[in-house]
């Protein structure tokens, strides 16, 4: 089984769900609810993270988090963990809780974060659980709107602060922003390899982050390739149009079939370039 592939530096932002095992359930009632977020408040402290934004559904749950240390993996681990060990003890119950790993995906600050706040809050809506955000208790969307205290793990001095600097007037264009998310286009349409969610310069400068003894075998390719150049990119940067092929298709973008249909060669002539080059 293939595991996804983990970026952690400080600084990082990321999109988290994590899913009930089998599509079930993760909360049976309320007080289930508030014993997640009392484990969540304290891994965020043990890890040093910030929280931009959450949502607690029944089978699953999002987070918009800030790791100020490299602790994602950790923190996740102690998170579901300890949530499943309360769950199984108060339930009377044994085995997972969740559904294999937690999925996460790196976010470009200013170009994503401001969407993916929005996106998160008006889940409980777009499944039609209530008719407007501020009507779900169990999300960061009151805290951040001003409709209830905001609860220590939250942090809302960003999102508030791209709209004003007074908080009375950015909490009022918040609940207008997120009002007007109703009929806005799915963010996931702009997913790059998996787990990226910004430009091809911010997925370079991240890859970066990479441990140089990482062993990425068992890593999904779409999520180990960089960021797709463009067939003219080869074609300009080699002299030899083998070379030119043989390039385009190492990179991992192109097939045979669309390499030479920039080239106007057959797939054979293609075929030839790559074994010439040992592609």
């Amino acid at each position: 089984m293939s595991r996804p592939l983990r970026i952690e530096f400080s600084g990082a932002f990321y999109h988290i769900t994590s899913r009930g095992n089998g599509g079930q359930s993760i909360y049976n009632d309320d007080t289930d609810r508030q014993i997640f977020l009392d484990c969540f408040s304290k891994t965020i402290k043990r890890y040093n993270w910030l929280c931009h934004a959450y949502c607690l559904m029944d089978n699953h749950y999002h987070f918009l988090i800030e790791t100020q240390s490299p602790t994602l993996s950790k923190g996740m681990k102690h998170l579901n963990g300890h949530y499943t060990q309360t769950y199984n003890r108060r339930h009377d119950r044994v085995g997972h809780l969740f559904q294999g790993r937690y999925k996460s995906i790196l976010i470009e600050k200013d170009s994503y974060l401001l969407e993916l706040s929005r996106y998160i809050v008006l889940n409980p809506v777009r499944a039609h659980m209530v008719a407007r955000a501020g009507e779900w208790p169990w999300s960061s969307y009151r805290a951040t709107a001003g409709l209830s205290e905001r609860p220590s793990y939250l942090t809302s001095d960003f999102i508030l602060g791209v709209f004003s600097e007074i908080q009375i007037q950015a909490q009022d264009a918040y609940c207008k922003f997120v009002e007007e998310g109703h009929g806005a286009s799915n963010v996931w349409n702009k997913l790059k390899h998996q787990i990226y969610l910004g430009s091809d310069h911010f997925i370079k400068e991240v890859q970066g982050y990479l441990e140089v003894d990482q062993s990425l075998d068992d890593i999904p390719k779409q999520q180990k390739q960089t960021p797709a150049k463009p067939l003219s990119y080869f074609k300009e940067k080699y002299t030899s149009r083998n070379n030119s092929m043989s390039e385009a298709y190492r990179s991992g973008h192109f097939t045979l079939k669309e390499i030479g249909g920039y080239f106007d060669v057959s797939i054979a002539t293609v075929s030839r370039a790559l074994k010439e080059c040992d592609v």
